[in-house]
């Protein structure tokens, strides 16, 4: 069955250690995707999900335009991170692993999730949704992003490892026989 992501009610953040003292968190406001989930066998659900790489916002004019340059995601020649999940592990009833593929810039690295199943419920209009959270940890320079500062102090400005954390609510779409029905 398929489920589209909701984006006015889901969010991908992320943060990192800036000056090896303090987190910088960020987001990305535009991204899509679709959900096959098999409620009946989840480990077969699958995943395809684009972000919008300029829609970064750390909350700095001056951070967001460098993370869109060429030291970091390359806009202007890479526009579109990409996720796609092929893999899940059912942990329990309200807990799995979500494995798959990440693609920033000209890289793809295997990338596994940890997922939170939230529920399903269906909204006043009549539209069933479920909402989901994941979590993982990347290391930056996987996919070649190595721009750094060394400080005076010692250490460096921009930390290696990033933490993602994403919220997610999916409305649940028409399935394609029935909608030829009601044609």
């Amino acid at each position: 069955m398929s489920w589209q992501i909701d984006p006015a009610h889901s969010i991908i953040e992320f943060s990192i250690t800036h000056m090896m003292i303090a987190k910088v968190r960020g987001r990305f406001n535009s991204f899509s995707g679709n959900v096959n989930l098999n409620e009946n066998e989840p480990e077969k659900t699958t995943v395809d999900v684009d972000i919008d790489v300029n829609s970064i916002d750390t909350r700095q004019q001056q951070r967001d335009d460098h993370l869109r340059s060429a030291d970091f995601f390359n806009v202007s020649e890479f526009p579109t991170i990409k996720f796609v999940g092929r893999k899940v592990n059912v942990l329990d009833k309200n807990h799995a692993t979500l494995s798959g593929e990440l693609t920033i810039r000209e890289f793809t690295k295997p990338v596994t999730l940890n997922v939170e199943f939230n529920g399903i419920s269906k909204s006043p209009w009549g539209a069933t949704s479920a909402g989901f959270s994941a979590s993982t940890k990347i290391n930056r320079k996987d996919w070649d992003l190595t721009w750094n500062q060394t400080l005076e102090t010692g250490g460096v400005l921009v930390g290696d490892e990033i933490s993602v954390h994403i919220e997610l609510e999916l409305i649940k779409q028409a399935e394609p026989e029935l909608m030829e029905l009601a044609a």
